[in-house]
């Protein structure tokens, strides 16, 4: 593998002389020729018409589509070639010795056309055969590269190269001889022959290194049957590659590496994958593998905490054909990302028999993959078959990611149309959901008006304003946070409304959210509300009496549909001579708590509308399914909590601070 390194420059004696061989010419201070800069103008200048036993060592790969067995032939011919070259050269060095004195052999360029017999010109003529045997050898094997690469369609641009299994690449050989008369029309040796030398190194180099990850990576599909190989013979081959370029000449060095750049960028933009593999893979895989064990199970500290949404597809209700889920979605899974970093998870639930629906799992993940490379969103796609959505994300939420890569962040799109399309099973799954969040510990985020979210072109003014309720371990402050990254709110300022107790002190409380903002390096405006300054029979908290009244019509429509399912409730428990149940269990309501949920809720959104019509997106903290509650009345309060607001996020964080004092 590293016989290429012996014979690394393509540059004429003039050229060795001018790039490496200085040392010839220089002198030490008595005016008296240095023998070290002679010996090493020799030694480079033997490297050099060393070049052609070498440069030929890759034309049995070049011509492997005319071998009966390339796994054999390829080694034993290379090695065979480069031999039997190696010692004709070293038995001309002790020939040449023998004949010519010292003197002679360093000023006689073709002493070998001095010395033949009968006469010079079998050494002219030899040198004209052996130069046409070269280029006839590259011209045989330069075009079929060219159209095998051209076959693999990796580059586009090479389509006009393609042949048919079997036939010969003519317009690749013509090609090929337009360049070499290109080359020859030039008629500068010394231009010519650093740019070749580059590519072959460039060539030998990529070789090595392919070699040298696949062995250093263990690749299972790695098994070389030559058994004397070891990754450090590759290593140092392709190291010796590069050092030499630069050596010959660094600005030959950094335009080719500049253009060799520029192809595999067009190839990884514009070319199709190949069915060989990429060794860069292994290695990612491996580098994934160890990052992944040097995370390990424990918590991650705020500071290197990062959302990893699961992105829940699934829709309430139908989409149009072949929409994989609603087209905003990645819109707001990049909201939830610093400059586009990080990863999330899009999941939906395909109901049936996995046996029976597999084919069709694997058509939904692939358009659902599609939508998400359009979206350019840095996440996966994965569709889970299941008998129901509620076990299907049972399933997701337990086993979804590996050790701390499992998404920490549920997102998931508010069931808008369940009353108006009388999807009456959606209380008890949206519920349910919720509720196993909570018990694997997820935060959960609930986008309402997912409709009205805006793309990257629409930039939004205003506020992005936060209801901090509950302690959630800063994760409301921290999406706000994420939103203000993003150039559709960048023009936005943070207000947080801190919703504090009839009898608390406001302007303390004022002080120590403020503070607390500071100390985490977050701008934003503090506002201490009591709920006791709401008042359903006049005007107070800054908002109209339009709005008051739309809060107050809500508030008893969704009073009247309660009532009327408790009664069906009784009716029906009655009848049947049960205790209350549903959503198949059974259930406890206390009419007083239904009532008191229920008040609460509209003094909160009242109160929203009151100081936030305007904002550009609203958080509010996301209020727990009441125990053995019926998951209607559960629906009743969270449609009584977002109406009328046209952008909601609803927020629940979970036991672990998203943010730190201490960073």
């Amino acid at each position: 593998m590293v016989l290429n390194i012996v014979g690394v420059t393509g540059l004429s004696l003039k050229s060795f002389k001018d790039n490496w061989g200085s040392a010839y010419q220089t002198t030490n201070n008595a005016g008296i020729p240095d023998p070290n800069g002679e010996i090493y103008w020799h030694f480079n200048a033997l490297v050099g018409l060393f070049f052609p036993a070498v440069t030929g060592i890759m034309a049995g790969s070049n011509r492997s589509s005319s071998l009966k067995d390339t796994q054999r032939s390829i080694p034993i011919g290379t090695l065979a070639a480069t031999l039997t070259t190696t010692a004709m050269y070293f038995i001309s060095v002790f020939l040449f010795g023998s004949v010519a004195t010292r003197e002679k052999l360093f000023t006689d360029r073709l002493l070998t056309a001095t010395i033949a017999w009968p006469s010079s010109a079998i050494i002219y003529i030899g040198i004209i055969l052996s130069t046409l045997g070269a280029a006839l050898q590259s011209l045989t094997g330069a075009p079929r590269l060219l159209a095998a690469i051209a076959n693999d369609d990796i580059l586009p641009v090479l389509n006009y190269f393609k042949v048919v299994d079997g036939g010969e690449p003519h317009i690749a050989t013509l090609f090929t001889a337009f360049l070499c008369i290109a080359c020859v029309v030039i008629g500068n040796l010394d231009l010519i022959s650093p740019t070749i030398t580059m590519f072959y190194l460039l060539c030998y180099a990529g070789v090595n290194l392919s070699c040298f990850l696949l062995d250093l990576l263990d690749a299972p599909s790695w098994r070389p049957r030559w058994k004397f190989h070891h990754w450090s013979l590759s290593l140092l081959g392709a190291s010796l590659c590069i050092v030499i370029m630069f050596l010959i000449s660094w600005s030959f060095t950094v335009v080719s590496l500049a253009l060799a750049s520029l192809i595999y960028y067009y190839v990884s933009i514009k070319g199709k994958a190949g069915d060989w593999g990429d060794g860069f893979k292994s290695a990612y895989f491996q580098l994934a593998l160890r990052s992944l064990r040097s995370l390990g199970a424990s918590n991650v500290h705020p500071k290197n905490w990062y959302p990893i949404p699961l992105i829940f597809c699934r829709p309430w209700g139908k989409l149009p054909e072949n929409v994989p889920c609603h087209p905003k979605l990645a819109d707001f899974a990049n909201c939830m990302k610093k400059k586009g970093r990080g990863m999330s998870i899009f999941v939906d639930i395909l109901d049936g028999d996995y046996q029976e629906c597999a084919e069709d799992a694997k058509t939904a993940c692939k358009n659902l993959a599609t939508y998400i490379e359009y979206k350019r969103c840095e996440g996966v796609a994965e569709i889970v078959v299941a008998p129901t959505m509620s076990d299907g994300f049972r399933g997701i939420v337990q086993t979804m990611g590996l050790g701390n890569l499992k998404p920490n962040i549920v997102v998931l799109r508010y069931p808008e149309i369940w009353r108006r399309e009388n999807l009456t099973e959606i209380p008890s799954t949206f519920v349910g959901i919720i509720n196993d969040c909570i018990v694997a510990n997820k935060a959960v985020v609930i986008v309402k008006g997912l409709d009205e979210w805006p793309n990257e072109y629409q930039r939004q003014y205003g506020t992005i304003d936060l209801y901090w309720i509950v302690r959630d371990g800063g994760l409301m402050l921290l999406l706000s946070q994420l939103l203000l990254t993003k150039e559709m709110f960048e023009s936005c300022k943070i207000q947080v409304f801190c919703i504090a107790e009839e009898d608390s002190d406001a302007e303390e409380l004022k002080a120590d959210v403020r503070k607390f903002l500071y100390d985490l390096r977050m701008q934003a405006e503090v506002f201490v509300i009591s709920m006791k300054t709401w008042d359903h029979t006049g005007g107070n908290s800054g908002g109209g009496s339009n709005t008051q009244d739309d809060s107050v019509e809500a508030f008893t429509a969704a009073q009247k549909r309660i009532k009327n399912y408790l009664a069906e409730m009784k009716d029906r428990a009655e009848q049947e001579g049960k205790p209350l149940m549903a959503d198949g269990k059974d259930v406890v309501v206390n009419e007083q708590q239904v009532e008191k949920f229920l008040y609460t809720t509209l003094k909160l959104n009242s109160t929203i509308m009151n100081y936030s019509r305007m904002a550009a997106v609203v958080l509010v903290s996301l209020p727990p399914p009441p125990v053995n509650h019926p998951s209607y009345f559960y629906m009743e309060y969270m449609d009584l909590l977002v109406e009328n607001i046209p952008r909601l996020l609803i927020v629940r964080g979970y036991r672990k601070d998203v943010v730190t004092l201490f960073t």
